[in-house]
């Protein structure tokens, strides 16, 4: 074996090591936050917190509406906190809904070691918490991009009302593989998230809204999600939705209204 093929499979094993040491740094780009930072809305709000165990606890934001029809559950995606995606309340509350957004572990004011398994079980005891105020036939369970695997295990796992999968992956490790085609991703991969495993599990009605023009996470992803149980997923196409500027069309706020009002 000459030296230059010893030197290939070499720095081939230590990008190998690399990428399964670093990956968290690629998946999750969180925004941190002071634990005395003060949230500032012009809406009516109030901060929560989860204590899942000793040194996990989990920050929430609830945007509250008198006499609300129900609850949105949002799971945003990999970028930022709380702090930026509460916009996005006024865009359920205005249907006299409830909104209550959660940081995962490291992202905000939310603590504690992140691994998929423990991630998960953290919004299954956010969920079992809002359970006891509203019932789960009012709650609503909404999963935007990496969200969307969360969302899904969620509402697997309990009876919501409905499941809204926002621009969301059919396979996480394939979507990592298209940026690193040359690496066995669904070996190195740690979190899974497995969207098209858990969402064959899902009993209530499932909408899923996706722009036809998102580079990130192709529009192919959430027509295979639909061929799994086209009779309780509904496929909803933004023309010229891109992956982060579904808000900014008219059209994403009447599907919004019309679920909401359904």
């Amino acid at each position: 074996m000459n030296h230059t093929l010893i030197y290939l499979i070499c720095g081939y094993v230590l990008l190998l090591a690399l990428v399964y040491l670093v990956q968290e740094r690629f998946i999750f780009k969180p925004e941190k936050l002071k634990q005395d930072f003060k949230y500032q809305y012009d809406a009516p709000f109030k901060e929560l917190f989860f204590d899942i165990e000793e040194g996990v606890r989990i920050n929430g934001l609830h945007f509250m509406v008198p006499k609300p029809l129900g609850l949105i559950l949002y799971f945003h995606g990999n970028t930022r906190s709380i702090k930026g995606w509460a916009r996005y309340a006024k865009d359920f509350s205005r249907y006299q809904y409830d909104v209550v957004l959660v940081d995962y572990r490291g992202f905000g004011k939310s603590t504690g070691h992140r691994n998929e398994k423990d991630m998960l079980k953290d919004m299954q005891f956010v969920y079992d918490t809002l359970a006891v105020q509203y019932t789960e036939h009012h709650i609503i369970v909404y999963g935007r991009s990496l969200g969307s695997g969360f969302a899904a295990k969620i509402a697997s796992d309990n009876m919501p009302r409905y499941l809204i999968l926002d621009a969301p992956y059919y396979s996480f490790a394939k979507v990592i593989e298209r940026f690193l085609p040359i690496l066995p991703i669904r070996f190195l991969l740690r979190y899974q998230l497995r969207t098209d495993k858990w969402i064959k599990h899902v009993n209530c009605h499932t909408y899923i809204i996706h722009g036809t023009k998102d580079r990130l996470i192709p529009i192919s992803n959430s027509e295979k999600l639909q061929a799994l149980n086209p009779k309780k997923i509904t496929l909803i196409k933004i023309e010229g939705g891109g992956h982060n500027n579904l808000p900014s069309f008219n059209e994403y706020h009447s599907i919004i209204r019309d679920i909401l009002q359904y």
